[in-house]
């Protein structure tokens, strides 16, 4: 690269743009601990993930732009891909991890996994994912032109330089704004006791809800109550129209279903539940339902997704036929090589039936073997067909591709004993949907790469520098989440990790509550063929949820639809996004650093 100096004094600069530098990994690096820790956090109470990739891309900006006054697109580009691969960690694991700590009851020592291991599981997972996927890139981005709409959203980020640097000013004041609040709500007794001298006003709030219903005076099952949480009011925001699906289910069953029993129509059973409250009415009804639901619409989502199945294999073969057309000898300068790609597939496969193997002190070769194989042939089956979805409709069917994974490998490990299989099969499906997950992402990624003349090369390379970083950040989120809050509690309700745990409870204890399962599983295969990509799992989630958080997060959507209509999608993109990502970050950072000044000044005291 040559330089010269402008009238204005001003360097000049001719040649490639910086793109796969030192800069751009080490603040991808921070960047995305930020972003998985923030998502990972959230997703442990919305029980859904979001994409982290336009958030990098924003922040990206801030540091690049603002403070080290570089302005290479292309090299913001690498950040956000490795600031979005660290995250892909966090959706993987949280979704599944957490299980063996909510199982912990019914299976001691299901919570007594090796961490390193399970770390080591996913990151090998991840590498599987992108080596399986990597290869499409040209067949799905290049020839099919498959839209990948989220990557779109990175693109538009990326080339408005200046306007990201201001978007990053405002998520930095939305998390000030957001972690304040949520420190006021931690402290809320001597906030509105002590400090405003407001103490009458906390019968109306009950730790981190403000029981709405209470003071306006309306039924019980109406369970009209507000998490004060301005996370699930961003993430609302960013879901916009399409979160409404999340916050139907709740609505449906404690505006709709809980009245209908009210009036006596339901089994005396169901209505002596509905006396005891909204909590048992949720644990015994609309929690089992919910799972039904997800199961139905994860099962359903697939059959309905086989157009886009058989797509994704006609992918493979093309991209295959290229391959060979190309000759063996043949390279590609724009792609990791081939071989490269077939030795991380290799060597990932060997250590997955090391992993498998070493899991549990009970595993014996052939079930290494038999789970491991199993898990490859997901992992190469389930990322290609998560990419051909997000390519074409922006939703990703990871959760439903995890449940159906693990419950298969329960099935593998049977005669290991209980815990052991429950272990194992775990770990190995953490591997899966960490997998997942990174396939999906490295081909939003690709797409943002191709509209902004990126180097795919350089993507994969930094998409892969970064597998190693979000494992290891999430599994130490988990123990500090868990020890400071306890997983699956009012605060952490862990959705996805608690529907997965309670379906192998009921498939390894026999304890399945059949008929509310399969009406659910029902609904959530009719939705599953609605058209509408998702919202059976959406909907099942709303049923399984505690409402408080249905309601706030609906409030988010609903402001995200006014200021759509009112201020217009320029004000909403420039302005109501950047500050809506800021209000997740800032709160979960308070969050996660509150668990963490607990859990060391309990280990002090002890």
């Amino acid at each position: 690269m040559t330089e010269r100096t402008s009238r204005d004094g001003h360097p000049v600069r001719h040649g490639p743009y910086p793109e796969l530098t030192w800069t751009a990994v080490l603040v991808g690096y921070g960047l995305g601990t930020i972003i998985c820790i923030s998502i990972g956090y959230a997703a442990l109470i919305l029980g859904f993930s979001i994409e982290g990739s336009e958030l990098a891309a924003i922040l990206g900006w801030g540091v690049l732009r603002g403070i080290l006054r570089r302005s290479s697109i292309v090299e913001n580009n690498i950040n956000q891909t490795i600031a979005s691969s660290v995250n892909g960690a966090s959706a993987g694991m949280m979704f599944s991890v957490p299980a063996l700590f909510l199982l912990e009851g019914s299976y001691p020592g299901a919570s007594a996994f090796n961490p390193l291991l399970m770390v080591l599981a996913c990151i090998t997972g991840g590498i599987l994912g992108l080596a399986f996927v990597i290869p499409l890139r040209k067949q799905m981005i290049d020839f099919n032109r498959l839209a990948y709409p989220g990557g779109i959203a990175v693109a538009a980020v990326l080339r408005s330089s200046g306007a990201g640097a201001r978007k990053a000013k405002l998520l930095l004041g939305g998390a000030a704004i957001s972690g304040l609040a949520h420190l006021g709500v931690l402290n809320l007794e001597w906030l509105l006791g002590d400090a405003l001298g407001w103490r009458g006003a906390l019968a109306y709030f009950s730790g981190e809800d403000l029981l709405f219903g209470d003071a306006i005076g309306t039924p019980s099952y109406l369970n009209l109550t507000f998490y004060l949480s301005l996370l699930t009011v961003g993430t609302g925001f960013l879901s916009g129209r399409g979160g409404l699906w999340f916050g139907a289910g709740g609505f449906i069953c404690y505006w709709l279903l809980a009245p209908l029993m009210a009036l006596g129509l339901a089994e005396p059973d169901v209505t002596a539940i509905l006396a005891q409250g909204p909590e048992p009415l949720r644990i015994g009804l609309f929690r089992p339902l919910g799972i039904g639901i997800l199961i139905g619409a994860a099962v359903g989502g697939i059959i309905a997704a086989f157009p886009l199945i058989r797509s994704a294999v006609r992918s493979m073969q093309d991209a295959s036929k290229q391959r060979v057309s190309a000759g063996a000898g043949a390279g590609d300068s724009d792609e990791l090589p081939i071989k490269l790609l077939y030795a991380g597939i290799g060597g990932g496969s060997i250590a997955l039936i090391l992993i498998a193997l070493f899991s549990v002190p009970e595993m014996t070769i052939l079930h290494a073997v038999g789970m491991s194989v199993l898990g490859i042939l997901w992992i190469w089956a389930a990322g290609v067909i998560v990419a051909e979805c997000l390519g074409r409709t922006n939703w990703s069917p990871l959760s439903g591709m995890t449940l159906i994974a693990v419950t298969i490998l329960i099935l593998i490990a049977s005669g290991l004993g209980d815990t052991p299989m429950i272990i194992s099969s775990v770990i190995v499906g953490a591997a899966i949907c960490v997998a997942i997950a990174q396939a999906g992402d490295m081909m939003l990624d690709l797409k943002s790469g191709y509209l902004v003349g990126a180097s795919p090369r350089s993507q994969q390379i930094g998409q892969v520098l970064a597998t190693w970083l979000g494992p290891i950040l999430v599994m130490g989120l988990i123990f500090v989440l868990h020890d400071a809050y306890g997983l699956g509690s009012k605060r952490l309700p862990a959705p996805q990790a608690s529907a997965l745990a309670e379906v192998i409870n009921s498939i390894v204890g026999g304890n399945v509550p059949a008929f509310r399962y399969a009406a659910g599983a029902g609904l959530g295969g009719i939705m599953a063929f609605s058209g509408l990509g998702g919202i059976g799992v959406l909907i099942g989630l709303g049923f399984y949820m505690p409402f408080n958080i249905v309601m706030t997060y609906t409030v988010g959507c609903l402001l995200r639809m006014w200021a759509d209509k009112a201020r217009g999608r320029a004000f909403v993109e420039d302005v109501g996004i950047p500050v809506a990502a800021g209000l997740i970050v800032g709160e979960a950072l308070v969050g996660v650093g509150t668990a963490m000044i607990a859990v060391i000044q309990g280990a002090a005291g002890g």
